[in-house]
């Protein structure tokens, strides 16, 4: 158990260490404008990614059972 707090409050402290230097290279350097790209990138291929991999099984996933609905009439 002492392990794992340790390993959270490492996360927590790297995290918050993280966004104080994202916020200086986007505020006060003068790597500004590719730092915001750069974020803009990211996020909009993030986005995509989860998009396509959502299209990805939805076609290559076969149907289950349950799911087929036959018309008995």
């Amino acid at each position: 158990m002492a392990r794992q707090k340790t390993v959270g409050i490492t996360i927590f402290v790297l995290a918050i260490a993280g966004f104080f230097i994202y916020a200086y290279l986007l505020m006060l350097s003068e790597w500004s404008p590719i730092v915001l790209q750069l974020s803009v990138l990211m996020a909009v291929g993030g986005i995509l990614g989860v998009i396509s991999w959502i299209g990805y099984n939805m076609a290559t996933t076969r149907p289950s059972p349950s799911s087929l609905v036959t018309d008995d009439k």
